[in-house]
């Protein structure tokens, strides 16, 4: 199952999350360690760029969004503790998005 985050971006703060979004690609094998911790498939993120400023929209494939969440916010691996730390220092509010459309296969109705 796809989820998606989308939060306003900080004012100041779009070169330090471009800077750890590089970090992140350089990190890939760290990243892929908290995949199998956490049950995630596949991620991406997305700048939105906006009259009222940046919005992240970030997207995450997991076989169950509730358990890779507490894994990762009880993770000690260090680039877990370093992504905490630095997406709470960069993104805003959350950004408001409304669904217009939704499917999923057969086992699950549209």
């Amino acid at each position: 199952m796809i989820k998606l985050a989308i939060r306003k971006v900080k004012p100041d703060e779009e070169s330090r999350l471009r800077e750890w979004m590089v970090d992140l690609g350089r990190r890939s094998a760290e990243v892929r360690e908290t995949f199998a911790q956490e049950g995630v498939r596949h991620e991406q993120a997305f700048l939105l760029k906006t009259a009222e400023g940046a919005i992240l929209i970030y997207a995450m494939e997991a076989v169950d969004h509730e358990r890779a969440a507490a894994a990762y916010r009880n993770s000690t691996l260090p680039i877990d503790q370093e992504h905490r730390r630095i997406m709470a220092q960069v993104l805003g509010e959350r950004a408001n998005a409304e669904l217009l459309y939704e499917c999923v296969a057969e086992s699950d109705a549209c």
